[in-house]
């Protein structure tokens, strides 16, 4: 198989059927007549062809292959055939896996972390044969190479697939696949006509190793021995030191060092936090980073991780690596072994008994809370604001009628509470964050104290104006006046908090202002709590483009410096009056 059109979520045969309308629409179908997916095109007269480059093509009135409204060569899913053409906006994907053409660059991703883990690019494969500079911009598989093309397709490289001799594939009546894994490596193959398939025995990468998780999270992984537990993490089940929480006391770890010469694949393409220092140093920067949880050196060069997969046994003796454990796991593994057999004789029966009881008292206390558990972990947030169910919003809003902005994950609506309160209700949206967390940052940012409903509205309404609105020419003292209120909104996020604030997405549309033009910094969907001591956290990307700050586009631990940055894009925005970044200019 080639292509699927639901790859991630495949549909059952049974309640499904794929239908091409009169309109000249492909779509999948539901026994009960939802939509399951759609080609998103439409024409009268159109039909659809299966061509014999492998593309399966929805052509129009004028039925020529050379510009159909939509192909599965367009949208690839894991598997890429001889002359199908790969361009910057698409995307190989397979499990935790990811193949695209991102930082001018072809490139493969491990999104099983919180952050996703470049480990693989063209142009540091040591096969690249290089032709003249260039960023790649497209790629277009041949019979023996892969091919990379600039903006004017000119040709910049290629990499060389030999076959078994290691010398260039002879038969040119198959075709050669490039098939991305469940695993994570990109494997070549022909197919060729009524002879099956033949399987060459190099891929990408060119190492097994080089493939993160190739081995459980903390293992290390041996090129041709496969997977092995360092003998200081041995006494730890399945050799994860199981550290929940990194960021309590400094006191309760210690640095385990790994065997020698043991890398990690992360430490490719990342930043090291600190150059032409010692191991000393190194350590001490994990030990004074709440988010480490390991650490490798390399020749003066400190890496700092938080999150881990699986570690690489490199060869010679140039990488250190760290792990972060408990300080109380101490004594030898024999002796811990025994305490664990004393534990399952003794503790097991008991611990049995207590798991019926706790399945008992779940399902009673399910019959008898009833519905008002929807709304029972609300009770349970200390020192929050004054709570409001559902419905009580629902009717203060007249059902979310007047909608007066739109901010991070949600739209915000005007009510009024009984005691004719004006209020802002922000209506959340597609947050993915667990329970635990919404507790915590209602708590925090609860305590943030300003006014939430300011008259004016967004700053980038203030200054950007259009010819259709009537809003006055801010004069130098009124932009002076909203620039120092928006600096001292966020040195009391970074400053006087209770806990330290980073906002994360600081921009016009996220500065409101009052009647007085007194400037306030809102909508906190995107910020990062951290504690008091903590200066760097690790955190997924996010903002919005024109105002992210250098630490976001490297992979780099962010910091307050991160809204600074910010911060200085809305300074010159205020200074100017325009935006810093057209979508329509780029």
């Amino acid at each position: 198989m080639v292509w699927s059109a639901k790859a991630d979520s495949p549909v059952s045969l049974l309640d499904s059927n794929f239908v091409l309308d009169k309109d000249g629409n492909a779509y999948l179908k539901s026994a009960a007549g939802s939509v399951l997916w759609t080609a998103n095109a439409s024409s009268k007269g159109a039909s659809m062809r299966l061509l014999d480059s492998g593309n399966l093509v929805v052509l129009g009135r004028d039925n020529t292959s050379t510009s159909p409204l939509c192909s599965s060569f367009s949208n690839p899913t894991n598997t890429l055939v001889s002359g199908q053409v790969f361009v910057v906006g698409m995307a190989l994907k397979n499990m935790a896996y990811r193949l695209e053409i991102k930082s001018r660059d072809m490139m493969m991703y491990y999104t099983g972390l919180e952050r996703s883990q470049p480990y693989w690019s063209a142009t540091t494969d040591i096969r690249t044969i290089t032709g003249r500079k260039g960023d790649i911009y497209s790629v277009k598989l041949g019979l023996a190479s892969w091919y990379f093309y600039d903006r004017s397709r000119s040709l910049v490289s290629q990499i060389f697939i030999p076959n078994d001799d290691g010398d260039a594939i002879a038969n040119t009546n198959g075709t050669l696949t490039a098939v991305l894994g469940g695993e994570g490596s990109i494997a070549f193959s022909i197919l060729q006509n009524g002879s099956g398939r033949s399987s060459h025995p190099k891929g990408i990468p060119l190492g097994s190793c080089d493939v993160p998780a190739r081995c459980s999270p903390y293992s290390i992984c041996i090129d041709g021995a496969g997977c092995q537990c360092s003998s200081a993490l041995s006494s730890f089940s399945n050799c994860n030191p199981g550290i929940m929480s990194p960021c309590s006391s400094r006191d309760e770890f210690q640095l385990a060092q790994l065997d020698d010469g043991v890398g990690y694949t992360g430490t490719r393409f990342a930043l090291p936090v600190a150059t032409n220092t010692n191991i000393t140093g190194c350590k001490d920067a994990c030990m004074n980073n709440c988010s480490c949880v390991a650490v490798v050196f390399n020749q003066g060069n400190c890496f700092l991780f938080d999150q881990i997969s699986s570690f690489h046994m490199r060869n010679g003796r140039f990488f250190t690596s760290f792990v972060k454990v408990p300080r109380n796991n101490r004594g030898s593994a024999q002796g811990r072994r025994r305490t664990g057999i004393t534990i399952v004789y003794v503790i097991g029966p008991l611990a049995f008994i207590g798991v019926l009881i706790y399945v008992g008292l779940c399902i009673y206390g399910r019959k008898t809370q009833g519905q008002a558990e929807e709304y029972g972990y609300l009770e349970t947030i200390a020192g929050a604001p004054t709570q409001f169910t559902y419905r009580e919003l629902q009717a203060a809003t007249n059902n979310f009628f007047d909608k007066i902005g739109k901010g991070g994950f949600g739209s915000v609506y005007l009510g009024t509470l009984p005691d004719a309160s004006c209020i802002a209700v922000k209506k959340l949206e597609g947050v993915g964050q667990g329970e635990k967390e919404f507790r915590s940052e209602v708590t925090i940012i609860g305590g943030i104290r300003h006014r939430h409903l300011m008259a004016k509205g967004s700053l980038h309404r203030c200054i950007f104006c259009t010819k259709e609105d009537d809003a006055p020419l801010l004069d130098w003292d009124t932009r002076f006046y909203i620039a120092l209120g928006t600096a001292k909104g966020l040195a009391y996020l970074h400053q006087d908090c209770e806990s330290k604030i980073i906002h994360c997405d600081v921009k016009t549309e996220n500065v409101l202002v009052d009647d007085n033009f007194t400037a306030k910094v809102s909508d906190f969907g995107l910020a990062k709590l951290m504690s008091r001591e903590q200066s760097h956290a690790f955190v997924m990307l996010r903002g919005t483009r024109g105002y992210l700050a250098p630490e976001w586009i490297t992979n780099r631990a962010v910091s307050k410096k991160c809204d600074v940055y910010s911060y200085g894009m809305v300074l010159l925005e205020i200074i100017s009056g325009r935006r810093n970044f057209h979508p329509m200019e780029v």
